[in-house]
């Protein structure tokens, strides 16, 4: 009977716990909107960006550039730049997120139509 009474005990310490268990998954939506600090695998470019539904505003070397931001899916979007003053400006930059972790994630990107590849890491600001 207190074999029993034991292993009803540690069932219920075990639901109990891994029902309080905090769960770590992430959610890809967490990375849509926010603050994000960029740095591609060169380890030497790093930007800062703003991105909310529509927008993403990015900074590197002190210039500061916007971008109407459009996903194609939970793990793909587009930047185009607003005001484009070159040919390039005006080209499609794909983003593809590759894996993501806690609080950030790795991509690959390039411009649409151009053998240009860049991969990196975007990490979320609080």
């Amino acid at each position: 009977m207190r074999f029993i009474v034991r292993i009803l005990l540690i069932i219920i310490i075990l639901t109990f716990h891994i029902s309080c268990v905090k769960s770590n998954k992430v959610n890809v939506d967490d990375f849509k909107k926010g603050s994000f600090k960029t740095v591609l695998d060169d380890r030497e470019t790093v930007s800062l960006a703003y991105r909310n539904d529509t927008l993403q505003i990015e900074s590197y070397n002190e210039v500061k550039d916007t971008f109407y931001i459009t996903w194609l899916d939970q793990f793909e979007y587009v930047l185009l730049k607003k005001n484009p003053k070159t040919m390039l400006d005006s080209t499609p930059f794909h983003v593809k997120i590759t894996s993501i972790k806690n609080d950030s994630y790795t991509f690959r990107a390039h411009y649409k139509g151009s053998n240009f590849k860049q991969k990196g890491t975007a990490f979320k600001l609080e």
